[in-house]
């Protein structure tokens, strides 16, 4: 029986056994699943600074977990070697339960840790890992973070953001286009960020890709779209390096700071990343 995923607007129409678009998610026994199920594939305790958010527990650590897949395909993803992988990819099986008891293990290291970061490759493909954990997450009183494409449809995203703490959400450009380069759509992140800024605390990061989105006019628009929500949004404005199949220079840093200057004319917190 063919079933439809309702996770995000890719809606794969998937036959028995078959694997979405994501790699992650797939048709078991006329359900659409999720088929990296606790299937880890790094793990890392790293400074929230690195999601990156610097305006949520500045100077804290965090339990960083990613598994494979993704329901976009940037030709500069900077964790390929995961995020464009199957179920082939090397993995280990992590229940929620044991996750949560690692983070509160990690809360009396010697750098302390808030809770967990649902990162490296595209968690909300792995929706109900990541649904399962974060209530058990907090029951503890631990904290749950989400560093996101932003590519989930408003039903499910509205049933999570409750146990949802914290995220960090890609908006990769400012047009239709760009998006449609990537296999993704704009309206969809931009509706993302809505709902999520109303929800829990948002940073927002835009890596700039020469020649691809890196005009001033476009950064003066997002700004000024996300100051509308509100000018108190964090916006990370990122150099683009040579990743995976998209070859050329890095961003250059005069770019950046242009970029960064416009943004701030509508927005209070602008911030430079990877130019250091």
């Amino acid at each position: 029986m063919r079933a439809v995923c309702p996770i995000c607007p890719q809606h794969c129409s998937l036959d028995e056994g078959q694997l979405g678009r994501c790699r992650g998610r797939m048709n078991q026994g006329g359900t659409v699943v999720c088929a990296n199920y606790g299937r880890i594939t790094a793990v890392a305790v790293d400074p929230i600074e690195k999601k990156p958010l610097l305006h949520f527990h500045p100077g804290s650590y965090i339990l960083s977990v990613g598994s494979y897949g993704c329901n976009l395909a940037c030709p500069f993803c900077q964790n390929h070697e995961i995020s464009m992988a199957g179920p082939e990819a090397p993995c280990q099986q992590v229940s929620p339960a044991r996750l949560a008891e690692l983070a509160r293990q990690l809360t009396r290291a010697p750098q302390g840790n808030i809770g967990v970061a649902f990162t490296y490759n595209e968690p909300l493909i792995s929706y109900e890992y990541v649904r399962d954990t974060a209530q058990l997450l907090h029951e503890q009183g631990l904290a749950v973070v989400i560093v996101t494409n932003g590519m989930i449809e408003p039903e499910p995203l509205a049933a999570l953001l409750p146990l949802v703490d914290a995220m960090n959400i890609d908006l990769k450009g400012f047009a239709p286009a760009y998006y449609e380069w990537l296999g993704g759509r704009l309206e969809t992140v931009q509706e993302t960020i809505r709902l999520a800024a109303a929800a829990c605390h948002v940073e927002v990061t835009t890596l700039i890709v020469p020649g691809r989105n890196d005009s001033r006019a476009a950064m003066e628009a997002e700004a000024a779209w996300l100051a509308g929500i509100s000018p108190e949004l964090p916006l990370h404005i990122s150099r683009f390096f040579p990743r995976y199949q998209l070859t050329g220079e890095p961003t250059p840093t005069a770019k950046i700071q242009e970029l960064c200057t416009a943004a701030a004319k509508h927005l209070h917190y602008v911030h430079a990343g990877n130019c250091f």
